[in-house]
């Protein structure tokens, strides 16, 4: 890390103590070019309190929405639904970096400049990522982006920026982390300076929230979307060494209307120690696409499958099977998680497969017409996807055969319509499962197509994320199919 980055670590960890942020536990280091910041075990944290900071740093809609320079523009905006929460924060970033003087200065100034989401990724290193979902996303994004930028920021941002030179004068951003629900009450501020004799009020923030207080806190959970500095720059690990809590009345770090970093009581930090938190359980083309990295052999990887609703019209009888979907609040795509695997045919975990899965017969006149799969127990895919597949690859008489199981639970007349579980039942004793599950592997097959991934021997951090992402995508693809076929094969020699 050069000078200058070392200095503006320096200026923001001034700033986060003048406004009432406590290192406890841990220290606030350079981690590397991937990484960027993080956290680093210190001594000191004999409670498991490694960080505090007060919620009125949080950067989140309601602090915007409250802004006393962007409150009055976005408000209109966001109840005609024009913006979401995310365009919010955006915006708000988006004129504070331009501010002169913003009281937000120390801590912009240590966020990254450039990410490793494909949304930045150079038109080589997009090329990576053709054929996947990803990449169809990725387009989509940042037209979007784009078209947002150009109708709403960039003007916005210009017309808010005319009154850079009264803004010195209008009071700092008001922290409004929630809703507002009860009278405002006076949180508890950090008297602290910064050492080198400055009187603290430049970049110091109004530590006041609006409309929260501990017995809010403590009746309902609300959760938003948000920022808050100190604590976003932890980074994610599979194994978590802290988790992030709030703190609405103070019994746990002491400040109020707090938010903190607390150790796993498993974790025993060594000093100099990264401290991790985990991001949630997510497959690597989520955190490629939303946060700019990926984990080589991800346990929560998973693809997505997914018959296209435009080649509906395509199939015969259409107009019939689109009705059929409708009825049964049809799936028409999936997510195939790598854990599913854990019970298929191809598993090595007996003590997943031996268990059986519950079967519910419904008591129909016609039910119970069609034996039940003696594969049942192993087969991994959603029953409401192959609900689905099996209306979308249905036969002429085989739709009359359904039309007819129906009218006798519903009269000839009408009486009612079938309720979605009546559609599905009717659906199986007519179809069976070999032509949903024939429809699945040619689905299954298209994504499988060959591996075009960069023959380079040196590969930045970019193309190296993208082959990660894409080749997980093939081997889970490749071993989707494999059950699909083995279970399409076991349905047809049992007429199923």
């Amino acid at each position: 890390m050069g000078s200058s980055e070392e200095l503006k670590l320096q200026h923001f960890l001034e700033w986060l103590k003048l406004n009432g942020g406590e290192l406890r536990g841990c220290n606030i280091n350079y981690s590397d070019s991937n990484k960027g910041f993080g956290l680093f075990s210190s001594d000191g944290a004999t409670d498991g309190v490694l960080l505090v900071v007060p919620l009125n740093l949080a950067i989140t809609p309601m602090r915007v929405l409250q802004d006393p320079i962007l409150g009055p523009v976005c408000s209109a905006m966001f109840e005609e639904g024009e913006v979401d929460d995310r365009f919010l924060i955006i915006l708000f970033l988006t004129l504070e970096s331009l501010r002169k003087n913003s009281s937000w200065k120390p801590y912009l100034d240590v966020l990254p400049t450039t990410f490793g989401n494909p949304l930045w990724f150079s038109n080589d290193e997009l090329l990576e990522l053709r054929g996947t979902t990803l990449f169809k996303a990725t387009e989509l994004q940042k037209k979007n982006l784009q078209s947002l930028y150009d109708a709403k920021v960039k003007r916005l941002v210009k017309k808010l920026l005319i009154l850079d030179g009264d803004l010195e004068s209008i009071p700092l951003p008001r922290s409004s982390v929630f809703p507002q629900v009860q009278d405002e009450q006076q949180n508890h501020a950090s008297n602290s300076k910064l050492g080198n004799g400055d009187d603290g009020k430049k970049h110091e923030v109004e530590s006041q929230v609006v409309g929260v207080d501990s017995s809010s806190i403590q009746g309902e959970t609300v959760w938003v979307e948000g920022l808050v500095p100190g604590i976003d720059f932890c980074n994610h690990d599979l194994k978590a060494a802290a988790t992030w809590e709030v703190d609405g009345t103070g019994s746990a770090t002491s400040v109020p209307l707090s938010m903190y970093l607390l150790s796993v009581e498993e974790a025993h930090h060594q000093i100099g120690e990264e401290i991790s938190i985990s991001y949630g359980n997510k497959g690597n083309e989520e955190l490629l696409y939303l946060y700019g990295f990926v984990i080589d052999n991800n346990p929560n990887d998973y693809i997505m499958v997914h018959y296209p609703a435009e080649a509906i019209k395509d199939v015969p009888f259409s107009e019939t099977k689109l009705q059929l979907l409708e009825a049964q609040k049809a799936e028409m795509r999936c997510l195939l998680s790598k854990s599913l695997l854990d019970r298929g045919f191809f598993s090595n975990k007996k003590e997943t497969n031996d268990k059986c899965k519950e079967i519910e017969v419904p008591n129909y006149s016609w039910s119970g017409q069609r034996k039940t799969p003696s594969y049942l127990n192993k087969l991994i895919f959603p029953e409401e996807f192959l609900s689905c597949l099996r209306t979308i690859s249905m036969r002429e008489n085989e739709i009359y055969r359904v039309s007819s199981l129906l009218e006798e639970l519903v009269g000839s007349e009408g009486q009612r319509q079938p309720s979605d579980t009546e559609v599905r039942a009717a659906i199986w004793e007519v179809c069976g499962d070999s032509g949903a599950l024939q429809l699945l592997v040619d689905l299954l097959s298209t994504s499988n197509g060959a591996d075009e991934a960069s023959k380079k021997q040196e590969l930045g951090r970019n193309k190296w994320s993208s082959i990660v992402y894409r080749r997980g995508q093939k081997q889970l693809t490749r071993r989707f199919l494999k059950e699909a076929e083995h279970a399409l094969q076991l349905a047809l020699s049992e007429g199923n």
